[in-house]
């Protein structure tokens, strides 16, 4: 059954969201992401203490594409 939209007003979307007004057989958003991160990068709490006295984190990447998301429907 189709649907009957009346009057909208859109203020903003996110790059990484999806509208739909209406009718919709199936929405299926793709996106990728690369994370580096060296030692003690995502501690959280109160008080912390981290001693890292030598740390590399490698981000030297040869491959240049990790995922695919073209063509994903």
């Amino acid at each position: 059954m189709p649907a009957i939209v009346g009057a909208i007003k859109v203020n903003s979307i996110g790059n990484s969201s999806v509208m739909n007004i209406g009718d919709v057989f199936q929405i299926a958003p793709n996106s990728n992401a690369k994370t580096f991160a060296g030692a003690g990068s995502f501690n959280t709490g109160d008080g912390l203490r981290i001693y890292n006295n030598h740390s590399v984190t490698t981000t030297y990447d040869t491959d240049k594409i990790d995922s695919v998301v073209i063509g994903n429907a």
